[in-house]
């Protein structure tokens, strides 16, 4: 029975995980990528005035 199991829900399970961790590190990266823009948004509206 565990066998049947593991066959069935096994490789599912293993590819969810596998794309949450690559989600997980491209948000990372999105999030870091934004800050520095809101930094260099602040730095352009500072010339302005």
């Amino acid at each position: 029975m565990w066998i049947t199991l593991t066959g069935n829900f096994g490789f599912p399970i293993a590819i969810t995980v596998y794309l949450f961790v690559r989600f997980a590190k491209k948000l990372d990266k999105l999030e870091t990528v934004i800050l520095q823009l809101s930094e260099v948004i602040k730095t352009v509206n500072n010339r302005r005035n």
